[in-house]
């Protein structure tokens, strides 16, 4: 019932007219006037002509394309996806790489092709999976509207309505297009999808009502105006359907070692190739006996050493994983990353109505006033609860006043959110005889009004009246204070006729009867989810388009700190007093759609990482500007088009499984990122050393991937799938690197000691690589078992199994064939137990020192974060 009880008189819209929603958040491109006839609002004196369009005039507009045809982006185009998932440097490189081998007739060392086309597959197919799940949402949500044509009655596809068509709009019904309103019956209609605001506004002959606006009480007729890509909800979500990829510090880490790499990896080309044909007898020989064919496949086993290619492959398997796993909890994961991005937040920003509230009145309880004598009132008031036209305010009292009077009313007038009251007269013999109004207190007894006596009492003094007066106000603000809208319900003797018909003016001689306090309905899982996290050190503000002080009286009841609201009709214009208040304050109320994304780009210009929750057009934009935007099925298609996650049945309760999901997966790429990022640092320093060195690459791309495979992806699979509960801390890739790049120089000096007494001692080139191929996979264990520490059982049948398989490789005569292995003598095993002795030690080493570096971070981490609490306190 608007924000009855609260004082909280709307500007413009309330009162009639054209100051609606549009002009304070978007410029109108056409103002309703009767300029064009097809549009013109009937002279209210006149008759009024409901025929509606003739099946003519309905042809004539489809012919001129002035129809409601709209298509709205319900979720990512396929074209998006597929540019996302295929089109990236990682597969570039691998794709270049690839068709070298070709070229050259070696399809057999081709093989890593196959983990670039296994990660744009598995990104480009789960992704794909949740458009289709968006796009049948879309369709099960699509609605038929309601017009006259012909002097009929009829219903047809949203998209089907032209420019001029009659709407028949009543309660429930969602406005398909920007329409002048041309007869209103107490038609009351619900804008906070577009503003955010939940307050019904009236809706008068000459206003205009905006497309998906809802109709939540009355009825009436509206003259479609602007329709399509023109109407105000479908402009609003075209500027924020614009779909822009998550923010991730894995794939961005990722991104930055492929960067790193691409940029040496043609210097180290040149190198490597150069090497091999020197060691193959020279540049002439080499195109004499085409021995160049060898050196172009050493330099591409160099090369694709040098790409972390499991950990690209992984972290889209850890994320389809749990992408799927979230699905199971009505999780919808549009964008893969999106499943870590939430681990990663700092500070979520909540819309109110839909994530801490159902977004529903329900009553709250009647505080009767001792000087009031007036039977039947709890029969008037069910029966207003039980009234067609009611809005949602008063539908509720049904649920709590189950009577009514006993005879049918005599007069009433229709409540209107500008005067803020309503009222009904009922005859004698009704049990309930006489004028009862419904209304704020403030509007019903303003503050110079004296209350009268009541009947049976005693007429109090001017000045008792005064301050019995001022003691229901002060009365009905505290309940107010406390997040309820209070009513008044009033009643006199007087005015038991048909007056109330024809007039707008309050009966005299009101007398309060009792105030009744609503409240919104607060998501029974809204208080556990945000003192979860409160407990991660996740920050909560909520910005809503509601009074400010009622939201902060919601926001209490959920458990937040909020002593009061801040009115973002006051917002500096500054950006850095903007940040320092958003510091400060946790709620802010009449925020409009523009304020809620200039709010994040604030908070994430202040260096946070920002979540923002919503359902309505009206958060849209913000949605879409947040590092991981959050939308409920319930909202608007924008909105869900845009958004990263969607929480498919509402529960807003499922977010705390969403940080663990996202808390697994980061830990767990981190983890497994040491063993991909130490091949990169020793798959470097060995193109470089032996390039140098003008040595044979020690190695086949075939023997690479079996030593990736048995030290590296396999392992890696079913480590990243391992639960972990370990807190996000910023700064993963410093810290991967701080293990991986000193054990990679381990690894490097070993193969090339290896290597360089190898040749010295006249080993064979083929049992050369069998022994590289050796200490290589021996030593690579040995840092899946460092870094699977603490070892559990699980982890030791992983690390058994890949020492099972390192002896089949050797031993299976087909396998060994086709990796070109053979048995070592006496010299290469002699070699290879030195060499992975002193390069185990070495590992052990390197952890040690690694171990005490994160030490170290964490504790500056801590001193960080306590002395920026400090400064914000």
């Amino acid at each position: 019932m608007g924000t009855v009880g609260q004082g909280d008189a709307r500007d413009g819209a309330a009162a009639g007219g054209n100051a609606g929603p549009q002009a304070a958040y978007l410029e109108p491109t056409e103002a309703p006037t009767s300029a064009d006839p097809r549009t013109e609002i009937p002279e209210r004196d006149g008759p009024l002509d409901l025929a509606g369009l003739s099946a003519a005039d309905v042809a004539e507009r489809i012919a001129a394309g002035e129809t409601n045809a709209f298509v709205a982006d319900s979720s990512r185009s396929v074209w998006s996806i597929v540019r996302a998932n295929v089109f990236t440097l990682f597969n570039a490189i691998i794709a270049g790489c690839f068709l070298v081998l070709l070229f050259v007739g070696r399809w057999q060392d081709a093989l890593f092709g196959f983990s670039a086309i296994a990660n744009a597959l598995i990104g480009s197919i789960q992704e794909y999976r949740a458009k289709l799940a968006l796009d049948r949402l879309a369709l099960l949500n699509a609605v038929d509207a309601r017009v006259r044509r012909d002097g009929a009655e009829v219903e047809v596809p949203t998209q089907d309505v032209v420019k001029g068509d009659l709407l028949v709009l009543r309660a429930g019904d969602q406005v398909p297009a920007d329409s002048v309103v041309v007869l209103s019956n107490g038609l009351q209609l619900d804008e906070s999808m577009l503003t955010g605001e939940s307050d019904a506004i009236d809706k008068t002959p000459g206003t205009e009502v905006l497309s998906g606006s809802v109709v939540v009480a009355g009825e009436g007729y509206a003259r479609a105006d602007r329709l399509g890509a023109d109407s105000f909800a479908n402009r609003f979500a075209d500027e924020a359907k614009r779909f822009s990829l998550v923010a991730s510090e894995l794939r961005t880490s990722i991104n930055r070692v492929l960067r790193w790499v691409s940029w040496i990896i043609g210097p180290v080309a040149l190198l490597v190739l150069n090497s091999q044909v020197i060691a193959a007898g020279g540049w002439d020989r080499a195109f004499q006996d085409e021995s160049w064919r060898q050196a172009v496949v050493g330099t591409i086993a160099a090369l694709v050493a040098m790409i972390p290619l499991g950990l690209v492959l992984m972290t889209s398997i850890a994320f389809a994983v749990g992408a799927v796993k979230l699905a199971r909890q009505k999780v919808l994961v549009q964008e893969l990353p999106a499943v870590e991005g939430l681990a990663r937040i700092d500070i979520i920003c909540l819309d109110k109505t839909g994530t801490l509230t159902e977004g529903d009145i329900v009553f709250d309880d009647a505080h009767p006033i001792a000087v009031a004598d007036a039977p039947g009132w709890d029969a008037v008031l069910g029966w207003w609860g039980v009234q067609p036209d009611s809005n949602a305010t008063a539908k509720c009292l049904a649920a709590r006043f189950t009577a009514a009077p006993g005879t049918e009313p005599v007069g009433r007038t229709s409540f209107s959110s500008a005067r803020k009251w309503s009222a009904v007269s009922f005859g004698g013999g009704s049990g309930a005889a006489g004028t009862w109004v419904l209304g704020g207190p403030e509007m019903v007894f303003p503050e110079s009004a004296a209350i009268p006596a009541a009947g049976g009492v005693p007429a109090p003094g001017p000045a008792d009246s005064a301050h019995a007066g001022a003691d229901l106000l002060e009365t009905a603000a505290a309940l107010a204070a406390s997040g309820r809208r209070t009513l008044v319900l009033a009643h006199t003797p007087h005015g038991a006729g048909g007056e109330l018909d024809a007039s707008e003016a309050l009966p005299a001689d009101l007398v309060p009867v009792s105030l009744l306090t609503f409240r919104e309905s607060v998501r029974p899982d809204a208080r556990e989810t945000l003192a979860y996290f409160a407990s991660q050190g996740v920050d909560v503000r909520v910005i809503s388009g509601d009074n400010p002080q009622t939201v902060a009286a919601i926001a209490r009841e959920v458990g937040l700190d909020a002593p009061h609201g801040v009115d973002a009709r006051q917002l500096p214009d500054d950006e850095d007093e903007l940040i320092d208040l958003l510091r400060d304050e946790v709620v802010f109320g009449r925020v409009t759609p523009e304020q809620k994304k200039r709010i994040v780009l604030a908070l994430k210009a202040a260096g946070r990482t920002v979540a923002m929750t919503g359902d309505g057009v009206n958060d849209a934009l913000a949605i879409k500007e947040a590092d991981i935007g959050i939308a409920m099925n319930s909202g608007s298609p924008a909105t869900k088009a845009v958004a990263r996650l969607i929480l498919l049945d509402g529960r807003f309760s499922h977010l705390p499984g969403v940080v663990a999901e996202g808390r697994q997966v980061i830990a767990n790429i981190e983890r497994v990122s040491m063993l991909f990022l130490t091949k990169t640092a020793y798959a470097t320093g060995l193109a470089v050393v032996f390039g140098a060195m003008l040595m044979q690459f020690p190695f086949l791309p075939r023997q690479l991937s079996i030593i990736d495979g048995l030290t590296i992806g396999l392992p890696a699979f079913f480590l990243a799938l391992l639960p972990n509960a370990q807190r996000y801390s910023p700064g993963f890739l410093r810290r991967s690197l701080s293990f991986a790049i000193p054990a990679g120089v381990v690894v490097t000096i070993a193969l090339a000691f290896y290597s360089r007494m190898a040749t010295s001692l006249g080993i064979p080139q083929e049992e050369l690589r069998t022994g590289t191929t050796l200490v290589l996979t021996i030593i690579g264990l040995w840092i899946l078992v460092v870094l699977s520490r603490p070892i559990t059982l699980f982890k030791t049948f992983i690390v058994g199994a890949m020492m099972i398989g390192l002896i089949l490789v050797y031993s299976i005569p087909i396998v060994s064939d086709f990796l070109q292995l053979t048995d070592p003598g006496p010299d290469t095993a002699v070699l290879v137990i030195v060499t992975t002795a002193a390069s185990i030690g070495a590992i052990e080493v390197v952890r040690a020192i690694h171990r005490r570096f994160l030490r170290s971070l964490e504790v500056a981490r801590q001193r960080d974060a306590r002395a920026a609490r400090s400064r914000a306190r």
